[in-house]
């Protein structure tokens, strides 16, 4: 769904923002600073800049082709810039490779398999930590609820219930909002556009993971509904970058061969398994966290990272069940077999007639129907959201708590709603119990009889799946308390997500549709054979697939979650159907939260109205190109770097003389440097008194290719004097000489699905025509210039044209 339009007032009190936003790789010059920028400067920096909403486009409009790459990060509207995926083939790096010994290779691939590995370890021992502290409190917290309620203190109990939940609801969001904005939500939204390309600030910093951790501990031992899966995701990616660059940003191991892995393409790879790694430690599902990856997060894959994704997977499951093993002998307090959404139905015998097609058909609908109206219900909610929040820090806070009374008050009172049923003694479990287990609770009732209800709501979000998802008690549940508990966990399914605490996905849309899928066993009843609970395992992986689209991987981790083989066929279908009829209706969840942060995520598939659009056009609405010469003057570097915002120049030498040809000269384009890399060469004094080429070992007496990875540097930082103004660089040996390029009568669809594939931060537009006269590059397209929404605003005639093809 789009975003609204904001009104005049609105585009008016964004324009500070807009003023300070530099423009990733574009080709627009800045403008020169006046008094009325200074101003406009100094109103911005003392201005909220929490008070943006997410229901206002982050993209100023123009006449001509804009690249203003603003997005929500965490809580503040951030500058954002792409990452550099493509190997950057200048003189440097090619000497590198070639002076690599044998040795040295295999070291630089075991070292990979070592980081796979510690990432696999680490991610299991955070996440069995995550589980034995959100049992142990969640757990003793459910034991002293029930202490009040055997003693008739039911007003206590709802004090002391609502009261505790509220301290660790507290703990959480303040963690979030003061100290890691970054941390709270799913994370899972964020490390697609990171793996897509886009430099997400301050997603995987130390002071995230553990920001991280405790919020998620806090928040689900609340009892809000939410989950650690996503959480989990975010965790083990942050692990991964924290390994990759040899720790947090001020205290970096200095081992060199750590430091051959402190690059964007390296990095992407580690992160890729470390998210894969958090899935897998979430379901214990270490084929289904490869495929959530590959599905899912990944845009670029090959077969190398998939053994090391499914390496890292492997250890995490190892990890975990020595954890298990440990605990099943009860040496973690309350752990005991709990803490692991985990659905044994290998015992259950699953036949299938042709009656039971039809059910699981509806299943299907009804998952994709639900999953696209969660979607734009759960949309609708994040935009009320954003205009809570940006009121600032204590509206967050107040937010949060308000959601966390409201589900403690639903969930404590609610079960007084049910009727206490008598326990039949052909039950194989306990009946009634008052303890953490069980699918028969007392609360409230007399003996010999238990409140189904409570036993879904006074509980662990872990354990009512479990329960929900029982087998073999067909008569266990009355209808009107699923439907209680169903009606519940949409409500809170909305209300829940947007709140400054880590917050993940999964889980409450298992709640939701595991409590559907149930209904719909009970109203079938002597028509199918299948049991109940195979239906709530049904619906959950139908509303999975109706707001995640997902298809492959919620299939495989539903598998190895179930231990059942026989239940293939029918998930396929239901999957299948889900993602069907919820795609005729709108995008993903993760998709629209990006949609909402702005971030400039591009989709596998273009818009088919970009085939009528080429790449020229795209050129022709943007300023001219600047390029710089392969031996140029340290002035103009200077000027090009501070008066414009590239972060990519074209170098274009001029009387070159062609190879194999009689005194011919021509233009040669050599290239494209990195602003990084001339703010490099500006720092290191890489200066020449005459303007001359250079030899290849003086430019590495001066440059390590490991050093130009870095880009932390910035133009203002350097002091160039006067007289070093005069002098000239060599930009030819840290020059990319293999650029990506395409035609400039090359349609934007095909361009884009280049850029995407290939991984690419820039990519150079050459002309058609070669001749005297005729420029060597014609531009340069970036990911701000490829985005949909960018393009119809310079070309509103495209947007009319898409209304068309939609009318008819």
């Amino acid at each position: 769904m789009a975003i609204q339009k904001p009104t005049r007032k609105e585009q008016q009190h964004l324009q500070s923002f807009y003023m300070l936003a530099m423009e990733e790789d574009s080709s627009q010059l800045a403008k020169p600073e006046t008094p009325h920028n200074m101003e406009a400067k100094a109103d911005e920096e003392e201005r909220d800049p929490e008070s943006n909403s997410l229901c206002q486009p982050l993209l100023k409009r123009n006449t001509t082709l804009s690249s203003t790459p603003l997005a929500l990060v965490g809580a503040k509207v951030s500058h954002i810039e792409s990452l550099d995926y493509e190997i950057n083939e200048n003189d440097l790096f090619k000497h590198d490779w070639r002076s690599r010994s044998k040795l040295q290779v295999w070291q630089y691939i075991f070292l990979k398999w070592v980081l796979a590995f510690l990432v696999g370890l680490l991610t299991g021992l955070t996440a069995t930590l995550i589980n034995l502290a959100i049992e142990n409190i969640a757990g003793y917290k459910l034991l002293a609820i029930i202490s009040f309620i055997k003693e008739g203190r039911y007003i206590s109990g709802l004090v002391f219930f609502t009261g505790v939940n509220f301290l660790l609801t507290l703990v959480a969001a303040v963690l979030c909002v003061c100290f890691a904005p970054t941390a709270a939500g799913p994370g899972v939204p964020e490390i697609k556009a990171y793996l897509n390309g886009v430099d997400t600030p301050n997603m995987f910093g130390a002071t995230t993971l553990l920001v991280k951790i405790v919020g998620n501990i806090g928040a689900v031992s609340a009892g809000l509904d939410l989950g650690k899966e996503g959480p989990l995701v975010h965790i083990g990616s942050c692990i991964a970058a924290l390994l990759g660059q040899g720790g947090p940003d001020n205290h970096r191991l200095k081992w060199q061969w750590i430091r051959y892995f402190n690059n964007d393409r390296d990095r992407r790879d580690i992160i890729t398994t470390g998210s894969s790694s958090g899935v897998c430690a979430a379901f214990r599902a270490p084929v289904g966290g490869v495929l959530f990856a590959l599905e899912e997060v990944a845009t670029w894959w090959r077969s190398s990272l998939l053994w090391r994704t499914f390496f890292s997977t492997a250890v995490v499951v190892v990890v975990l069940r020595a954890f298990i093993e440990i605990c099943n002998s009860g040496k973690c307090g309350l752990f005991g077999t709990g803490g692991l959404i985990m659905f044994d139905v290998s015992d259950v015998k699953v036949s299938y007639h042709p009656m039971d097609v039809i059910p699981v058909i509806i299943i299907g609908i009804i998952g994709g129907l639900l999953g696209s109206l969660y979607n734009h219900g759960l949309h609708m909610v994040l935009r009320l959201y954003s205009l809570i929040n940006q009121k600032g820090k204590l509206h967050k806070l107040v937010l949060a708590l308000t959601v966390s009374l409201f589900t403690s008050v639903c969930q404590y009172c609610l079960p007084f709603l049910a009727q206490c049923r008598a326990c039949d003694p052909s039950f194989s479990e306990a009946c009634p119990t008052n303890d953490r287990f069980g699918n028969f609770k007392q609360f409230n009732c007399p003996d010999g009889y238990y409140n189904d209800l409570a036993t879904l709501l006074l509980t662990t979000n872990d354990d009512a799946v479990r329960n929900i998802f029982s087998t073999n008690t067909s008569s266990e549940f009355q209808p009107t308390s699923i439907l209680i508990f169903f009606a519940l966990y949409c409500i809170l399914g909305l209300i829940t997500l947007g709140i400054a605490v880590p917050s993940g996905l999964f889980l409450p849309i298992i709640l939701m549709g595991s409590s559907y899928g149930r209904l719909l066993g009970m109203a079938m009843g002597s028509y199918t054979n299948l049991d109940q609970g195979l239906y709530a395992v049904l619906g959950a992986a139908s509303l999975m697939a109706g707001s995640m689209r997902m298809t492959v991987s919620i299939c495989v981790i539903f598998l190895e979650l179930t231990n059942n083989l026989l239940l293939l066929p029918i998930t396929m279908i239901v999957l299948l159907i889900a993602k069907t009829v919820a795609d005729t209706f709108n995008t993903s969840i993760y998709e629209i939260i990006l949609e909402l942060k702005s971030l400039p995520f591009l989709d596998a598939n273009p818009e088919p109205w970009m085939r009528n659009l080429t790449v020229g056009e795209l050129a022709d609405a943007k300023p001219p190109v600047v390029t710089l010469c392969g031996v140029e003057k340290v002035s103009r570097i200077v000027d090009v770097l501070k008066n414009t915002t590239h972060n990519a120049f074209p170098i274009v030498d001029q009387g070159v003389l062609v190879p194999g040809s009689v005194a011919t000269e021509a233009t040669e384009l050599h290239g494209l440097i990195l602003r990084a890399h001339l703010v490099q060469a500006l720092k290191k004094k890489w200066f020449l008194l005459e303007k001359r080429r250079t030899e290849e070992w003086e430019v590495r007496q001066k440059f390590n290719w490991v050093e130009l990875a870095e880009r932390e540097l910035k133009i203002e930082q350097v002091a160039v004097t006067l007289d070093e103004m005069e002098m000239y660089v060599d930009l030819h040996p840290l020059t990319n000489t293999t650029p990506y390029t395409v035609v400039e009568s090359m349609s934007v669809a095909k361009a884009m699905i280049l850029f995407r594939q290939v991984g690419q931060r820039h990519l150079l537009i050459v002309p058609k025509y070669q001749g005297a006269g005729v420029p060597s590059v014609v531009g340069i397209l970036t990911r701000q210039d490829l985005r949909a929404y960018n393009i119809l605003t310079a070309f509103p005639h495209l947007a009319r044209s898409k209304g068309e093809e939609k009318d008819s």
